[in-house]
């Protein structure tokens, strides 16, 4: 037979193996999924802990060493300032590359060619030599403004074959290329030599020419001598080819800065680092000697080998995150915070705990010399305790406020300085976030957070007798942090609130709002229902302000306790006149219609999106009790009678809150079929009620102790005595009384006290 496990009997057995009672798969996978990304992070990063930064602050490049320092153990390690310098300088003799330009170079052939085309055509013409010069100048104005030189051309006696000359000189020059030199180009590159690529797209010729033998439009004369003489060219050409080929001339070759930078790139990658050896027992730092900056590399190098090839280092690490982690999971426990954390609450408070610890770490190595310090200033540790504070309570955020920093500091982020602001600045961030009821008050804030940080700052910079010049900028950056923190703690709050569906305060106060819809439908279809919620959430909001519990909480949740009546409001006492629905029907039914409503009331919650704490008090506001009013008429219908009929579906309330809307929904409805009503009389009454709710285990689940009973008791009394008040009943008066105005004022005075 096959048998199949599925995800909640793999809890079980989890649970049952960890004896965790209420374990949770999920929440425990991420938990420690994190710990594990802090562990790796701590482990990796023991260059940058605490005790390193305190030791090299001992030492300073310029400053006379007070000790010896000898290396322990022999160290190889890469020297990033002698790389760095071997990196720019094999750079810097990488040659800038050249390529041909084809259309540069048939433009200087084509009009070489019109211009030889022309002179042979003037010359078989059999025209004079003036006339042949002025039909040049006509055809290429300006383009030789010595008119010797064309007259020297149709003068001399090989004429006939200077075209020729001309374009073997033109294209040998334009083969070797005219280069074009930019020197704010060239100057980060080889000041010898450069690259010359030559050929298509299938086939590149590469050629490395000295600058020395480069062609330009500068040298251009020289180079058209060179080549004429070179050919063997008739003296009468050679004399007038400079002249007569330079307008001809243009740069066809030019800078590729793209090839070079490849090439670049390339010879950055083949480079090998410097690797410096530092032998056992080597005196790294001289007492009494100027400390110079390769020292400084190799105390820096030493101390970070030794932290990250020491076991014993590693494994203390490992403790130390455990350690911490532990006190993170006591702070988070239902023996500090009161109750049990939900799956989303657990989810939010890994991924602070990971950023936080992780990323400080992680902020902590790109500052040399290990300055927590810097990293505190930056790194907003109010906003990591403002978040928990809206979304889990004072507690947590005061909880986080001392394990955060202690963390980071035992994690090595930050030094004893860093450790004093950031704890200050949580602190404060936890108590200002405390009664924050509007979303304006998170900015409040942070400018309470800014003014705690700057005196955090001032008391820091007072004990390490810092420099009147290092406060205005420490000043700026703590007064920023907390601005900073309050800011975008508004931005986070409103998507994560959809994220998680949280009762924070500013969602309760949103959902308190009794122009919503659903409360407008609610007063139209269910008036009495209507009246009956108002009552009980001014009665459990009162009980919740005099035990400590969540007041806004169990006011919001008395207000939707009984949504579910809206489908069959007719059949509930409150809404109904004369006629009563279950006169008609069997008390077996009644029973059905009347538990319906709690589960009506949890699924219309849900498709509101309602937090999940309002839904408990919707779900647990009747517990399990029974309905006893129709239990009791089928009892005396029937000879058997199963209770589970006559039971609600629920189960008894988990949290005060739900327990006290539990206590006033029943004792609002009882107490209205009192008649004549008196403090004394509704006070047996409520005695009655509560004691029938704890012996049937109703309370028992909800943390309410006996006083709070007894407060909640003296709670309802003083609230119910002030609605249900009784009235005189004033006296009649004659008309002659009425209409002279005598003793008028003693009446008024007597119908006053009479409505009060």
């Amino acid at each position: 037979m096959k048998t199949n496990i599925n995800s909640g009997t793999f809890q079980n057995l989890l649970s049952r193996a960890l004896n965790i009672s209420g374990f949770r798969v999920a929440p425990f996978a991420v938990s420690l999924v994190a710990l594990l990304i802090i562990i790796a992070v701590a482990v990796s990063n023991t260059s940058g802990s605490a005790a390193r930064a305190a030791d090299m602050r001992e030492f300073e490049t310029g400053k006379v060493a007070e000790r010896d320092v000898i290396a322990e153990r022999e160290v190889s390690y890469v020297d990033e300032e002698a790389t760095r310098l071997r990196r720019e300088a094999q750079e810097r003799l990488v040659p800038a590359v050249f390529r041909f330009s084809a259309g540069a170079t048939a433009h200087a052939q084509n009009a070489w060619h019109r211009f030889s085309s022309l002179a042979d055509e003037l010359i078989e013409s059999g025209g004079s030599a003036e006339s042949c010069r002025l039909a040049i100048q006509a055809e290429f104005p300006s383009l030789f403004p010595d008119a010797g030189l064309i007259s020297a051309y149709f003068s001399a006696p090989e004429r006939t074959s200077f075209g020729g000359y001309g374009t073997t000189v033109l294209n040998s020059l334009l083969g070797k290329g005219i280069f074009s030199l930019d020197p704010a180009e060239l100057q980060k590159y080889n000041p010898d030599v450069a690259d010359l690529y030559t050929g298509d797209g299938l086939r590149i010729e590469q050629e490395r020419i000295p600058y020395a033998r480069i062609i330009t439009l500068a040298n251009a004369r020289d180079a058209i001598n060179q080549i004429a003489e070179s050919a063997g060219l008739p003296a009468s050409f050679r004399n007038i080819a400079p002249g007569l080929l330079r307008p001809f001339i243009e740069e066809n070759v030019f800078f590729s800065a793209n090839d070079t930078d490849r090439r670049v790139i390339e010879t950055r990658e083949r480079i090998e680092p410097v690797i410096k050896h530092i032998e056992k027992d080597k005196r790294i730092i001289r007492k009494g000697f100027i400390i110079t900056d390769e020292e400084m590399r190799d105390l820096d190098a030493m101390h970070t080998a030794a932290a990250n090839t020491d076991p014993l280092t590693v494994t203390g690490i490992i403790l130390l995150v455990l350690l911490i982690y532990g006190l993170f999971i006591l702070l988070r426990g239902k023996l500090f915070l009161g109750r049990e954390i939900h799956d989303g609450e657990s989810y939010l408070l890994s991924v602070l705990v990971c950023l936080y610890l992780a990323g400080s770490m992680l902020l902590n190595n790109f500052f040399s010399g290990g300055d927590g310090f810097v990293v505190s200033l930056i790194f907003p540790t109010a906003l990591a305790v403002m978040i928990p504070a809206v979304f889990m309570g004072y507690r947590m955020a005061l909880a986080l406020a001392i394990a955060l920093p202690l963390g980071a500091f035992l994690c090595g982020a930050f030094d004893a300085h860093a450790y004093i602001f950031a704890l200050v600045s949580a602190v404060s961030a936890s108590v200002t976030v405390k009664k924050a009821e509007m979303r304006m008050d998170l900015i409040k804030a942070g400018l309470i957070v800014s003014a705690a940080n700057c005196v955090a700052i001032i008391a820091v910079l007072l004990f390490s007798r810092a420099s009147l010049a290092a406060y205005p900028a420490m000043l700026f950056w703590a007064f920023l942090n907390g601005v900073m923190s309050g800011i975008l703690l508004l931005g986070f709050v409103a998507p994560l609130e959809y994220i998680l569906n949280a009762a924070t305060t500013f969602r309760l106060m949103e959902l308190s709002d009794l122009n919503a819809p659903i409360f407008k439908r609610l007063f139209t279809v269910a008036p009495g229902t209507y009246s009956h919620s108002i009552l009980v959430a001014n009665l459990a909001e009162q009980a919740c302000l005099d035990i400590g519990a969540n007041a806004l909480l169990a006011r919001v949740g008395a207000y939707y306790h009984d949504l579910g009546k809206m489908d069959n409001p007719d059949y509930f006492a409150e809404n109904q006149t004369v006629y009563n629905k279950h006169d008609d029907i069997a008390p077996r039914l009644s029973a059905t219609v009347i538990r319906s409503h709690v589960k009506l009331g949890v699924e219309k919650a849900r498709s509101l999106k309602l937090p999940q704490e309002v839904i408990d008090i919707i779900a647990e506001h009747h517990g399990n009790s029974l309905i006893v009013w129709f239990f009791d008429k089928a009892s005396k219908q029937e000879a058997q009678v199963n209770t589970e009929d006559f039971t609600y579906p629920g189960v008894p309330p988990r949290t005060k809150e739900a327990a006290v809307v539990m206590l006033a929904d029943v004792t609002e409805a009882a107490v209205r079929t009192l008649s004549k009503p008196t403090a004394a009389k509704i006070e047996r009454f409520i005695e009655e009620l509560f004691d029938a709710k704890i012996k049937h285990g109703q309370l028992a689940n909800s943390e309410l102790s006996f006083r709070d009973l007894d407060t909640i008791k003296n709670a309802f009394v003083k609230v119910l005595a002030s609605y249900y008040h009784s009235r005189i009943e004033y006296p009649k008066l004659d008309e002659g009384k009425k209409h002279s105005g005598q003793n008028g004022d003693n009446d008024a005075a007597a119908a006053a006290v009479g409505e009060s």
